[in-house]
């Protein structure tokens, strides 16, 4: 697949590549899982994206507040069930889908419901707020600038806080103690993780209904596993994530496999 890319052999046996080889590599080895874990996590989301899109444009704000808010507990349940399943491809555990789906679901049902509310209901107030905005014609040039900076924003708190939620059983301080320390360590890996989920979706926002058409084939997959991507090497070096597998769950993890350069 390669994503318009020729592979070259950049597969599994070829050993660990480094930066975009990496990611074309496992873009080629695991497309084919990362699209059927894909329809499971839209089974989550999809509830919860379509009644808050309803609820917009019907301007029905109670209607809105509950699809986002008891619709995002579930849809947060498809969000960290792909980034956990992602962050074990990329460390090459490779687990079978409806295996990692059972146990993502046992480990991180709980984590995942308050994030999740908080979620649905940011963005939905958000496509609300734009929604809302267009019809009265006050969407001038700087809410929009302030509505993407806000999501922005927040996207970049969400790209660290949900790797958390999948890897790690931490408290809600911790996690956004980590998420500020990370963003201050690393603020250029995690500008390019949000930029590039905000202009995705912000374009699929913009051409719908058309982009609907993609939601069966790209869903959510690809732009978490390429914005992943970005930091995946910085999230590995600062929570130290596959030594501390490999300790607690030895052979979990493939070892010995040298990194080549693209």
């Amino acid at each position: 697949m390669g994503l318009f890319f020729p592979m070259d052999g950049e597969k599994s046996g070829a050993g660990r590549k480094k930066g975009f080889a990496r990611y074309r590599q496992l873009l080629e080895r695991d497309w084919k899982q990362m699209i059927l874990m894909d329809f499971i996590s839209l089974a989550f989301i999809m509830p919860c994206a379509l009644l808050t899109a309803y609820a917009a444009l019907a301007g029905n704000t109670v209607l809105l507040l509950i699809a986002a808010g008891l619709g995002g507990m579930l849809a947060g349940q498809g969000v960290v069930l792909m980034y956990d399943y992602l962050l074990r491809l990329m460390r090459d555990e490779r687990p079978a889908v409806t295996a990692a789906f059972k146990r993502s679901l046992r480990q991180n049902f709980r984590s995942a419901l308050l994030p999740g509310a908080a979620e649905g209901l940011f963005f939905g107030i958000l496509t609300y707020t734009a929604m809302y905005m267009t019809n009265t014609g006050k969407l001038s040039f700087g809410n929009i600038v302030l509505l993407l900076a806000a999501a922005f924003i927040v996207t970049c708190f969400l790209s660290l806080w949900w790797p958390q939620t999948a890897l790690y059983t931490l408290g809600p301080v911790k996690k956004l103690k980590n998420c500020v320390l990370f963003m201050l360590m690393n603020p250029v890996p995690v500008l390019k993780c949000a930029a590039m989920q905000v202009i995705w979706w912000t374009a699929g926002f913009l051409f719908m209904p058309w982009t609907a058409f993609l939601v069966p084939i790209l869903g959510i997959w690809y732009i978490t596993f390429a914005s992943l991507s970005v930091i995946y090497d910085k999230l590995n070096e600062a929570f130290k994530v596959e030594e501390q597998i490999r300790q607690q769950f030895p052979g979990q993890i493939p070892e010995g496999e040298s990194e080549t350069e693209d």
